[in-house]
Formats: structure tokens, C-alpha cells, sequence
């Protein structure tokens, strides 16, 4: 195996010393462009590889940003995702991905994980079963910037990033009624989760302001997983007066009841009009094609990388912020025309 070559072994062989060698490597400006030319061709001619490790180790970073989410299995998630990176490698960060997928402990290993990694910040869509956040503590002792998204929670200097997801709510429920559904029915996520409890407010707001009065069994609360398809469509097929209007907070569960209605033989939207939640492709995919609220994931990942970087290149102080907003907007397809 050829001896790896060293700044030392290049310095050598150029006749400079190794401190200038380092500067023309990292294009300090006190080193003249020739000099940098020599140095780069002699380095890629012998193959010489920056240890960045050692170096972000020196500079006490490691330019990787940590990332907790739920699941990777959504196309949600994934736009999210998409959007942190494109920011975060930009300016030369790297993303570390964990799943808690849906579990406290496995949310809690996962930060321990990344804290012991060395990450300089991390950004976090919580686990439906978490309700202690203690294992986030840890970061914010040792001031590591810390930014929820999506899933969040109140934790002190934290800020948050999502949508209003009342006002989402309210708009869904509010559509239902205008193409003149009377009866309706919500079926959420985990009503722990204050994004999903955010959305029921809104749309039994929105039923209220109508004069509709709600019933328990307006609501059900689901995983959103295609197992319980099956207890949303007793649900409806037992309702003591017709359920016709469907508001689901997830575009693939609705999608898949869409599926299961048409094959208990109800008429989508004739005898029940849905609406979803996202703007995930199987809206225009699934017929009719799915009305939906549009939660714009990638613009909320690009929002989430730049407000971290910020904060690491001391730009903002994200402790002094709160709530960040991204619009969410109503798009109006045939699973609910009149």
C-alpha cells in the first residue's frame, strides 16, 4: 500500500514550509495565486486528501447538522429533508438523518446519538409517542442550537418552525360546508401532537361558525396508517345520519379512503366529498383527484437550514425567536365538486 501523502511530504518536495503549504490548501489571501497553483497541481498529482475531521476538530465543529424525524417513508418528510440539504451543503454542512419512527426511545437514542457525534446543530420533527423531552436538554446546556419543525413542542430558547395549522384546519372544514356538506367527519393523527389538535380546532371552529353542531363521533383519531382504512369506513357506514363531507389529515390515508369508499360503493364526491392534507403527488394520482391543503415541505426545509446556519454563522440568535410561519393554501380539485 503507497505511503498517504502528508502537508509535510508536499512541503518537501516544493520547498516551502508547511505553514504555507496549509494556507495555499485552505486559499488564504496571503498566499500568492502562483504559489496556491503550485501547491493544488503537486497536491492532485500525488493524491493528497484534506483530513477535514482533524481540522473541524481544531475549529471545535464538525459542520454536520443533526436531523430527527419521525419516518423517512414520506413524501412529506422527504421534501423537507431535501430542502435542509440543499441549504446545508451549500455552505459546506452535512446532514445526519435519524428515524425515531414514532418512538420516544428510539427519538432518545437518536439525540444521544448525534450529541455524542459532535453535531453543531439539530432539528427535530417529534415522535408521536414522545412526551418527555428531557433528552434534549442536553443540547441546550451546552448551547447547541436546537430547532423543532413540523411536529413541535414549547421548549425554552427553542424556536419552531411550521404552518397555522388552525387556520388550515378552519379552510379545510370551511370548503366542505361551502360545497354543502352538513354532516362531517375529521380523522387525525395523534391528538397529542398540537399540529393535529391544531386542525381539529380549526375545522370544528369552522363547523360552529356554521351553526353545525359536533358530535364525539365527528372525530377519530388514527396513526394514519392504511391498517385502521378499515375502522374509518365502519365508522361511516354505521354514522346514525350520512356522513358527507371527509376531512383527513393526511393526503396517502386519504387516498386510501377514497379507495375503500368507491369499493363499499359510496360515490366520491357525489355521496362524500374528502379533502386531505399535504399536496402529495397521490392527489393528482388517486381518482377523483384529492382537494388538499398545500404544506409547502421544502420551502419549511430551506427556512429550517437557513435559520440554523444563521444562527452558527452568528448572523441571528435563534433563542430570541419564537414561531416561524409558512403559508399553507387550499387546492381545489374534483374529490369535492359540487
Amino acid at each position: 500500500m503507497s505511503k498517504k501523502i502528508t502537508i509535510y511530504d508536499l512541503a518537501e518536495l516544493l520547498g516551502l514550509s508547511p505553514a504555507t503549504v496549509s494556507r495555499s490548501l485552505n486559499g488564504h489571501p496571503s498566499i500568492s495565486d502562483k504559489t496556491k497553483k503550485k501547491v493544488l497541481d503537486l497536491a492532485n498529482e500525488k493524491g493528497y486528501r484534506t483530513n477535514k475531521f482533524a481540522s473541524n476538530l481544531s475549529k471545535q465543529q464538525s459542520n454536520t447538522i443533526g436531523v430527527i424525524v419521525p419516518r423517512l417513508n414520506s413524501y412529506f418528510m422527504s421534501t423537507v429533508l431535501a430542502g435542509i440539504e440543499q441549504v446545508a451543503n451549500k455552505v459546506g454542512y452535512n446532514l445526519i438523518i435519524s428515524q425515531s419512527q414514532e418512538s420516544e426511545e428510539k427519538e432518545k437514542i437518536n439525540a444521544s446519538t448525534l450529541l455524542n457525534s459532535g453535531v453543531d446543530a439539530l432539528l427535530v420533527s417529534l415522535a408521536n409517542e414522545s412526551n418527555n423531552y428531557e433528552h434534549f436538554e442536553a443540547f441546550t446546556s451546552r448551547k447547541i442550537p436546537l430547532l423543532f419543525f413540523d411536529r413541535v413542542i414549547d421548549f425554552p430558547n427553542c424556536p419552531t418552525i411550521l404552518i397555522d395549522n388552525l387556520a388550515a384546519g378552519f379552510d379545510a372544514g370551511q370548503h366542505l360546508i361551502d360545497q354543502g356538506c352538513r354532516n362531517l367527519l375529521h380523522v387525525s393523527g395523534n391528538l397529542k401532537r398540537s399540529l393535529y389538535a391544531d386542525r381539529f380546532k380549526g375545522f370544528k371552529q369552522a363547523l360552529l361558525m356554521n351553526g353545525i353542531s359536533l358530535h364525539a363521533d365527528q372525530l377519530i383519531e388514527t396513526g394514519l396508517d392504511p391498517i385502521h382504512i378499515q375502522e374509518v369506513i365502519s365508522h361511516i357506514k354505521r354514522a346514525g345520519k350520512k356522513i358527507d363531507g371527509l376531512f383527513v389529515a393526511s393526503d396517502s390515508f386519504a387516498a386510501h379512503c377514497i379507495i375503500a369508499l368507491q369499493r363499499e360503493g359510496y360515490r366520491v364526491p357525489e355521496d362524500i366529498k374528502v379533502v386531505g392534507f399535504n399536496n402529495d403527488p397521490v392527489c393528482e394520482i388517486v381518482s377523483p383527484n384529492l382537494t388538499t391543503i398545500e404544506y409547502p415541505g421544502y420551502k419549511m426545509g430551506t427556512l429550517a437550514g437557513e435559520s440554523i446556519i444563521a444562527h452558527l454563522n452568528g448572523n441571528i440568535n435563534l433563542q430570541t425567536t419564537n414561531t416561524i410561519l409558512v403559508r399553507h393554501k387550499l387546492i381545489i380539485r374534483t374529490s369535492t365538486s359540487k
